[in-house]
């Protein structure tokens, strides 16, 4: 009985079976967990920033006076509330959609593995058992001495080398796909808590979201039929502002026309271009705040026959709040409306102006730098509570929509 039917079988056998194996594995190790674990991060980043804007109107709301009447403040602050809620539950089922396509792909992958698994197995164990082989384990050294001639024996040593490190090898293959096995049923489990807590955190959303609706309807109702009242105040209101507006763009019109009569210097022109180069990502005026009013013509919230025309962006935060420079340069003018103070800060050929402040902190001629405290946020009692920035942006004379220049 031969032990080994023809020396080259087992060359053949053994490169076949190295080249099969090694494209396997290359195959089946193409991942695109770091992707999905970017996505799910980025996603849970959004929602954190979401939770706090929902914190800090929450808190606006409890800064409001202690009662149940309606007033517009209450509505607009609700209503944030409602338009962030239904952000945050978007980005929830984004979340979920990504973990569900990740759940899938893993379980997929997993399954792979041990289709592979059990390949190697079968493979391996098929291999030891074969006669020839098996004969070659038992026998070695007859294996050597049955040799019809040196050149035969040497390449038999060496194939006996190559099968106890291809042996080895098979095992190490079959050790670290169990291995990667492993880490997908880990993954697998994360990914399954992290929809579970996910799931959650919606429907606990879904049901803030129904109270607040519900909330802003009572409010809506309520100041619908106090519309006479209200109307009042708000043309009080209105003209409270037309005057601010007036005497802002009196002030920036004159300062724009001597700059313009002057020329800007080398430094001012720097911190334009600095200003204009920075558009959409400029700091908030506020530490925190809500966009209370935009910019432009637009319907009351309340009474769709108004119509409100704003010249710069309202801008509510908390009591206390301060209001902060949004780029660097020049304060030109500080002055007085209706009780409270007004800035306004030049860069270059643009202009900054910060209304409603109840205590300044600079002085025409200071210089300034990015985020600097200009002064505190004035907190009306008569309007519920409310604090609340006028921010405006001028290039020369014209003015500008801010919310294209500061970052959201």
């Amino acid at each position: 009985m031969t032990i080994l039917t023809n020396d080259s079988d087992l060359t053949v056998l053994m490169r076949a079976t190295r080249r099969l194996t090694a494209a396997t594995m290359a195959f089946i190790l193409i991942s695109a967990t770091a992707f999905a674990a970017d996505s799910v991060k980025d996603l849970q980043k959004q929602q954190r920033k979401l939770q706090q804007d929902i914190e800090n109107t929450n808190k606006m709301l409890k800064q409001t006076k202690k009662d149940e009447n309606a007033t517009l403040n209450k509505l607009q602050l609700i209503s944030e509330n409602i338009k962030t809620q239904k952000k945050l539950i978007h980005s929830l089922d984004n979340e979920i959609y990504v973990l569900d396509n990740e759940m899938n792909r893993l379980t997929g992958k997993r399954d792979s593995l041990q289709n592979v698994l059990e390949t190697y197995k079968k493979d391996y164990a098929e291999m030891v058992n074969k006669s020839h082989f098996a004969r070659i384990q038992q026998s070695p050294l007859l294996f050597l001495i049955s040799s019809n001639s040196f050149n035969q024996l040497a390449r038999r040593a060496r194939y006996l080398q190559e099968f106890a490190r291809f042996r080895q090898e098979q095992v190490k293959r079959i050790e670290n796909t169990q291995s990667e096995i492993d880490i997908q049923n880990d993954l697998l489990r994360e990914n399954k808590n992290g929809k579970q807590a996910t799931l959650a955190s919606r429907k606990r959303e879904h049901e803030n979201l129904r109270r607040d609706e519900r909330k802003q309807q009572t409010m809506l109702d309520q100041l619908k039929s106090k519309e006479k009242d209200l109307s009042k105040k708000l043309q009080q209101q209105q003209k409270k502002a037309k005057n601010l507006n007036k005497k802002i763009d009196d002030i920036v019109r004159k300062q724009a026309a001597k700059t313009t009569k002057t020329g800007m210097t080398k430094e001012q022109k720097l911190v334009a271009g600095g200003f204009e180069a920075n558009k959409g990502r400029l700091p908030f005026p506020v530490e925190k705040g809500i966009i209370s009013g935009h910019f432009g013509k637009q319907q009351h919230p309340v009474y769709s026959q108004v119509t409100i025309d704003n010249k710069g962006i309202y801008i509510q935060t908390t009591a206390g709040a301060k209001a902060r420079a949004v780029y660097k340069g020049e304060v030109t003018s500080c002055f007085m409306v209706a009780n409270t103070y007004a800035v306004i800060i030049q860069h270059g050929n643009f202009r900054t102006v910060y209304s409603n402040l109840s205590k300044l902190q600079v002085k025409q001629g200071d210089k300034v730098e990015v985020k600097q405290v200009l002064g505190t946020i004035y907190t009306d009692a008569e309007q519920d509570q409310k604090t609340e920035l006028y921010f405006q942006v001028y290039k020369d004379r014209d003015i500008l929509n801010p919310e294209l220049w500061i970052t959201r």
